[in-house]
């Protein structure tokens, strides 16, 4: 079964007490439930997989302007019926930053978030089941803007909440302050 890989990796997730373990606890059942989960056509939401990314210094975070949505984010996007969510993020990093010498800030699953992605003018209001890994960057690589953002840019830890100040961003910002 393709969800077995993800499944184990929630499995060995331990999520922060209150509103992520809900998430977390929803985002298993999801994927356990739906088979289609990593298909962007599932039209109630599917899995997304995104990276927080630090600086080899671990002061700063990568977050990009997202085009579409006008505010600022960690990189990351559709499975697109892929179910390693770990290429995935890997990926997604690379296409929206250039960056492509990463490392694991740890093994497995950093965070987990459900959050609600607007109807647009192809798609209805649908959930974004988004499992997201930490990666550390190396040392002298260049940043790049594709075109589905407006700006990358590294942001100091202590300025995230300038920039974005969801509790779904601060969770991670405090996940490596700790």
């Amino acid at each position: 079964m393709e969800r077995d890989s993800l499944i184990r990796l929630l499995e060995a997730y331990q999520p922060e007490p209150g509103q992520e373990a809900g998430m977390y606890l929803r985002t298993l059942a999801f994927v356990k439930a739906e088979p289609d989960c990593f298909e962007r056509t599932l039209l109630k939401g599917h899995v997304t997989a995104s990276g927080w990314v630090l600086s080899p210094d671990k002061n700063s975070v990568l977050l990009l302007h997202h085009r579409k949505l006008d505010k600022w984010f960690q990189p990351g996007g559709h499975c697109d019926g892929d179910p390693d969510v770990v290429r995935v993020a890997r990926k997604e990093v690379e296409e929206e930053t250039g960056l492509t010498s990463l490392q694991f800030l740890q093994e497995g699953v950093f965070d987990v978030d459900i959050h609600t992605i607007p109807a647009g003018k192809d798609t209805g209001e649908h959930e974004h089941f988004d499992v997201r890994f930490a990666f550390l960057a190396s040392e002298s690589q260049q940043v790049v803007i594709n075109n589905e953002s407006r700006d990358v840019r590294w942001i100091p830890l202590e300025e995230v909440p300038q920039y974005n100040h969801s509790e779904s961003i601060l969770r991670m910002v405090r996940k490596v302050t700790v």
